[in-house]
């Protein structure tokens, strides 16, 4: 009879145990990831760069969100056009708590490098945080006060005025090798290495203008050092009334657009990998993002999911064509 009780009563056990695990299925679940321990942001600028800035601004932002627990710190890892930034992140493979801040030029030196032996879609896409517009800007006390005045004196003197900007695979460099052919004038390209450098050339008289994003021109146009020609935008920017974009100007010239976004290491888990696609997404919709993004003239353009590698790959297949009418050889 003992034995029927203890037989009887371990069935019972075992249906109530099956009862609940089907009632409950999430108790048994295992919890959803999130970081321990502090998270690299790595930037391919040096302090001070756009992609710098926006890093810092991020880890300021999450904190105050309270979305994060845990610390972000930005790993600067500068040299080769991003390459360099790139190659560090491709060999954190399947670590989870680094990730990356890149901007078009990801995409871009690839293309033209041999050197840079890794691509953005040889990363983990995680999300396009915006897109930025550009300006081209001039000295406060330039003679040029339109893109038009401009483009007349580049006509009149060929190859006399000069342009400050990045490597030649840059927006900077592209935006000028299209310009040029759309109005079939020429002025000279001066490359600089940081964009400290191209403003101080700029307001220190040796160039004449520049292509530059509202985020790291604002000061100086507020503090009447600079002034605007032409808006690089697919619509015009509020902080900007009465400046024409491009189009607007007569010049009907486009470029693909600047990009900044998120990428985690090569074989990054599914799990935490919507982690981080859940994170920027409520960053995206804070009052401190939305400030950010207006304070800094940015375009929207938030995406995750298979639609950010497939603007990615469109991005790509622009630039490459935009190279190749420039004349400039592509490796990929």
């Amino acid at each position: 009879m003992r034995a029927t009780e203890n037989t009887l009563s371990r069935r019972l056990a075992l249906l109530a145990a099956s009862a609940l695990l089907a009632a409950s299925p999430r108790a048994w679940a295992q919890a959803p990831w999130k970081p321990t321990k502090p998270v690299d942001l790595v930037v391919h600028t040096g302090p001070g760069g756009g992609s710098d800035v926006l890093a810092r601004s991020i880890a300021v932002m999450l904190e105050k969100e309270k979305l994060l627990t845990v610390r972000v710190q930005v790993i600067n890892k500068t040299g080769g056009n991003s390459a360099v930034a790139a190659a560090y992140l491709s060999e954190k493979r399947g670590d989870t708590h680094t990730i990356g801040l890149f901007t078009s030029v990801w995409i871009a030196t690839p293309l033209t490098s041999a050197e840079a032996k890794v691509a953005v879609r040889d990363l983990t896409p995680v999300a396009r945080l915006m897109l930025e517009p550009a300006v081209f800007a001039v000295r406060a006390d330039s003679p040029f006060k339109t893109m038009r005045d401009f483009i007349e004196a580049a006509r009149a003197n060929p190859g006399k005025l000069k342009q400050s900007g990045g490597s030649l695979t840059s927006r900077d460099s592209i935006m000028r090798q299209a310009l040029q052919q759309h109005t079939a004038t020429k002025w000279a390209y001066v490359s600089f290495q940081g964009g400290g450098e191209r403003v101080a050339a700029l307001l220190g008289g040796h160039v004449d203008m520049m292509v530059i994003e509202p985020q790291e021109a604002g000061e100086h146009i507020r503090a009447g050092k600079m002034r605007v020609l032409a808006q690089i935008a697919e619509k015009p920017l509020s902080g900007y009334p009465g400046v024409p974009t491009l189009k607007e100007a007569g010049y009907d010239v486009t470029v693909p657009p600047q990009m900044r976004g998120v990428l985690a290491p090569p074989a990054t888990p599914r799990e935490v990998l919507a982690f981080w696609e859940d994170l920027f997404a409520k960053l995206h919709a804070t009052p401190s993002w939305q400030k950010y993004m207006l304070d800094n003239q940015l375009e929207e353009g938030f995406l995750t999911g298979p639609e950010f590698p497939k603007a990615i790959d469109k991005v790509e297949n622009e630039l490459r064509t935009q190279y190749q009418q420039a004349g400039v050889k592509t490796v990929r």
